[in-house]
């Protein structure tokens, strides 16, 4: 019987270039990375992302010594052990995220162990999954957006995802007013549908970066070019806003990506505050929690869509459970991957084909990180 004898996590920074229709841009992605180890000398993998890398890690190793010995098949006892060690009063932010790194490498360990992909030990529902591309960040100009938007669709892709809001409630103050932010969002979305036509779905997401009135008169105002979701449209994901804005306006509703406790998806199911539900493997309490989330919208007949990037973990998800749709092939996350792995499935005709590899089915390259590593 294997045991867990090491659990180590590391902050990671790649440097990543994006080059996309003549522009060239330079970034950095950063993930918290995770390894745990059996004692007979099997390793799983994690990650955690869009948080303080540094401090999740810290949190990660502090707890290591709480589930050594322990048998990675056994992801709900190891599970329950890290909530009430982390997040004891129902807390989530950075507990959530180390507790997530951990169960997704644990996921990893258990599919290796068996012989099984985690999609299939999930369910199995489906082999393929379907990807839409983030491509449109705020650094591109309005010509250069619609001009990435056509390059992605001839890469085969034919769902397409971009960004609005860029922080307008934060940087309010800085001199643009938010009703500026959002006129400039319908003008690029408008030169993206012109781009690519009527056939191409289009996503939208906030980053929870919007109050309800400015989500509003948004959604208001492009109501006519067919957005399949507005995805975290208001700050702090607040139910009751979500709710309201869901009554008024005839756009789909996403959110849950950041969402640390499975209580509060059932909260936005219960307030009818959502149309699909983002459970993000590596934030939101790893494959453990995530399946159970998931469950959860299934009995409101819901479907589940990965946000928030690292799709070559959430794809397993979206394949594994019934009520599964897409997964997020996000630009900046890609490229950062393909810095550390060379061996990720790559989508054909914006389809992603399940395999048979074990575990999380690619590997990590471990001179990578001690390249990108951060101490």
């Amino acid at each position: 019987m294997s045991k867990i004898s090491r659990v180590q996590a590391r902050p990671v920074v790649i440097p990543v270039t994006l080059d996309v229709a003549g522009s060239n841009r330079s970034t950095t992605m950063s993930i918290c990375y995770v390894e745990v180890e059996t004692d007979d000398g099997l390793v799983g993998h994690g990650i955690s992302a869009i948080c303080d890398v540094n401090i999740v890690a810290s949190a990660v190793n502090e707890v290591a010594d709480t589930i050594i010995g322990e048998n990675p098949l056994d992801n709900e006892k190891i599970w329950e052990k890290l909530y009430w060690t982390l997040t004891p009063r129902g807390q989530s932010g950075i507990g959530s995220h180390a507790i997530a790194a951990i169960d997704v490498a644990i996921w990893d360990l258990k599919g290796k162990i068996l012989g099984q992909p985690i999609w299939r030990l999930l369910g199995g529902a489906r082999k393929r999954v379907p990807a839409y591309a983030t491509f449109g960040f705020d650094f591109y100009t309005r010509d250069e957006l619609a001009a990435a938007a056509k390059e992605w669709v001839g890469r085969g892709f034919s769902n397409l995802k971009m960004t609005v809001g860029h922080n307008a409630l934060r940087n309010r103050d800085s001199g643009e007013t938010v009703d500026e932010v959002i006129a400039e969002d319908a003008r690029r979305l408008r030169a993206v549908r012109d781009a690519v036509g009527p056939d191409v779905k289009l996503y939208i997401d906030a980053n929870c970066s919007l109050d309800f009135f400015h989500a509003l008169k948004l959604a208001q105002s492009i109501e006519e070019l067919d957005i399949q979701f507005f995805e975290e449209p208001v700050t702090h994901n607040d139910t009751r806003h979500m709710a309201e804005l869901r009554r008024a306006v005839g756009i789909p509703l996403a959110c849950g990506q950041n969402e640390g406790v499975a209580v509060r998806f059932r909260e936005l199911l219960a307030a009818n505050a959502v149309d699909v539900l983002q459970p993000n493997v590596v934030i939101t309490g790893g494959f453990t929690q995530c399946a159970k989330i998931a469950a959860l919208g299934a009995s409101y007949n819901t479907s589940i869509a990965n946000g928030g990037a690292w799709i070559h973990y959430n794809m397993h998800l979206q394949a594994g459970v019934s009520n599964g749709t897409l997964g997020e092939y996000h630009y900046l996350a890609i490229e950062a991957y393909k810095r550390i792995s060379d061996d990720l499935i790559e989508p054909v005709g914006g389809w992603l084909e399940m395999d048979e590899r074990p575990g999380l089915g690619f590997t990590i390259k471990p001179e990578a990180i001690e390249e990108f590593a951060q101490g």
